[in-house]
């Protein structure tokens, strides 16, 4: 039978013939269905003939005086109402999830990011909006988004997973910085290359290459190697260890920021920089998600400005 087009391929009908048809159906008058809708009787007596050709069959059986609907026409009534039911269920819950998101959000980021600026965030975040489940974890390594199940990393650096979706949060790079007291001592760099003869302290951060720093200066990209008595995997760690007078750090300038505003360290070289945007990467589109979007957004704009903004006015 035709009207088992309602449950298969859709040949032609929309969602917009059903409601005329139901209308119709309701009224028993094309021109009742016509004042119902706001449109004109011929539209819908268009609009009724479209989805009977669609289908196959004849919903109504019409004459002069009276609208009638077929034994066919009571059938793809019951499931037009559904349909619509359906469809009119599925627009309502994605705008209440667009406005109010909701379920689970795996979060991952570097320590310090994390620790000093994302856990504020997702405590705005969380009591906005009460009904997401967020999770944060924090690790200085590059995550697999799809393999460990995560929603959003937020990191430094070029994104180069071709999969993946970036959406830029703050445009920022790493500097070059020592205390005043190892700068005393030894003496500031005057070249990148002099970095070879000097204490570097090593961190080895998600995405760069341990032991070389990668360098955009006057004459373009730069590569110097570099060693130094101590390193870690952890940025605090080797900040202290610079405010301590080891050597010199790379760190990003929203992570030394304080310490080159109050003195404690100082920048070097200050025409070399390492860029370091930060991204929020997503395994998808945001329009894929309400939730995805709505959380997206709100972390964006809450590390561009505000008490818990990366700090970048150093650069």
């Amino acid at each position: 039978m035709g009207i088992q087009n309602l449950l298969g391929v859709n040949n032609g009908w929309d969602l917009v013939d059903l409601r005329v048809f139901c209308s119709v159906a309701r009224r028993s008058s094309f021109v009742g269905a016509a004042t119902e809708l706001g449109i004109s009787p011929a539209y819908v007596t268009k609009r009724i003939a479209s989805l009977e050709a669609a289908l196959g069959v004849k919903l109504f059986h019409r004459t002069t005086r009276r609208v009638q609907i077929t034994g066919e026409g009571e059938v793809a009534f019951a499931w037009a109402l559904k349909v619509l039911e359906v469809a009119d269920t599925m627009a309502q819950e994605v705008a209440n999830t667009k406005a109010s998101p909701s379920g689970s959000l795996r979060i991952s980021s570097s320590l310090r990011m994390g620790r000093n600026h994302l856990s504020h965030v997702l405590s705005l975040l969380a009591k906005q909006y009460p009904a997401l489940d967020v999770w944060l974890e924090l690790v200085d390594r590059r995550v697999d988004l799809l393999a460990e199940g995560f929603d959003i990393d937020v990191r430094a650096g070029e994104v180069q997973e071709p999969h993946l979706v970036s959406h830029l949060v703050v445009k920022c790079c790493r500097l070059l910085c020592a205390s005043p007291a190892y700068l005393h001592r030894r003496g500031p760099p005057k070249t990148l290359a002099d970095l070879t003869q000097h204490d570097c302290l090593l961190f080895r951060g998600r995405d760069q290459t341990f032991g070389v720093w990668h360098m955009e200066g006057p004459h373009g990209p730069e590569s110097v190697r570099v060693t130094g008595p101590v390193g870690s995997n952890h940025s605090d760690v080797v900040r202290n260890w610079a405010l301590d007078g080891h050597g010199i750090i790379l760190l990003s300038s929203w992570d030394v920021a304080p310490r080159l505003k109050d003195g404690s360290l100082q920048r070097i070289l200050p025409d070399y920089r390492q860029p370091a945007d930060v991204w929020a990467v997503t395994p998808a589109r945001l329009s894929s998600s309400a939730k995805l979007k709505v959380c997206v957004e709100f972390l964006v704009r809450h590390l561009t400005e505000g008490r818990h903004a990366l700090d970048t006015s150093v650069e």
